[in-house]
């Protein structure tokens, strides 16, 4: 027991990547413009708000579902820049219980150092056994790599809460040209652009019924230009579908109220034009 313990206290100290659970975002609400939240609309029966840190700093926002076993949505600032893709994929111990290490790490070193089996992970998340074996599926990320600027950054998105079933064609397609292509274009002029990067729920599962695969996809930004300037676009793609139809954010929100069944969806402060 004594060595367990020393190996746990040596394994957290040795650890850089952080990510806290927690009941509301308000440990990371900068992720957000004017630090304002979607609605709680999008709120899952059972949901875990997490702010996702690494090396010491957050990075981004997720509202997980725990039961579909996908995020609800990521929220990011967009901040761009050349590096590597990073070759990592991290879980969420905490998601099993305030007594685990507030962490974002490898499956192996959970089940290595912290005696965690993976029946006890598997119970809380989705883990690389879920996305093992796909057809026509892969690992998409809500918040995508390509988007941030420092290497931190990009890996805290290789985090299995921010991975959703993706239809390849679409993953590798129209999505991939709208995250690398079409925000170049849109973000012109904007001094800081704010996203809100989410999935709808679908009727399908992978993993013998374990993940959700989601029936949409989605993304939305507000841009700052400038004192009492804002623009915002959106978009949504069918995850069974190699197309993407552009929006405005009240469009938007619109269709996810819709898709939902919640209540009225509202994505953004009202400051962001809705046109």
């Amino acid at each position: 027991m004594l060595l367990l313990l020393l190996l746990q206290v040596l394994a957290s100290c040795l650890w850089l990547g952080r990510s806290e659970v927690v009941t509301s975002f308000q440990s990371c609400p900068q992720f957000f413009f004017w630090e304002t939240t979607p609605n709680d609309a999008l709120v899952p029966e059972n949901p875990a708000w997490i702010c996702q840190r690494y090396n010491n700093q957050y990075h981004f926002a997720t509202l997980y579902n725990r039961d579909l076993r996908i995020p609800v949505y990521s929220a990011y600032i967009y901040q761009p820049g050349p590096g590597k893709r990073p070759n990592i994929w991290l879980v969420e111990p905490q998601l099993m219980g305030q007594t685990y290490p507030k962490t974002m790490e490898r499956e192996w070193t959970l089940l290595n150092y912290f005696n965690i089996s993976l029946e006890q992970l598997s119970e809380s998340q989705a883990t690389l056994k879920d996305y093992k074996n796909l057809t026509g599926l892969n690992r998409g990320h809500l918040n995508p790599s390509g988007h941030h600027s420092n290497s931190s950054s990009r890996t805290a998105t290789f985090t299995l809460t921010n991975i959703i079933p993706q239809n390849e064609k679409l993953n590798g397609g129209a999505w991939n040209n709208y995250e690398q292509q079409t925000m170049i274009s849109k973000t012109k002029g904007c001094i800081t652009t704010y996203v809100v990067v989410g999935a709808v729920p679908g009727n399908n599962y992978i993993a013998k019924g374990r993940v959700n695969k989601p029936s949409y996809i989605w993304s939305s930004a507000c841009c700052e230009m400038g004192t009492n300037q804002r623009k915002t676009w959106a978009v949504i793609a069918e995850n069974d579908k190699n197309e993407v139809e552009h929006l405005t954010l009240g469009e938007l929100e619109n269709r996810l109220t819709k898709l939902y069944k919640r209540g009225q969806v509202s994505l953004f402060h009202p400051d962001c034009p809705r046109q």
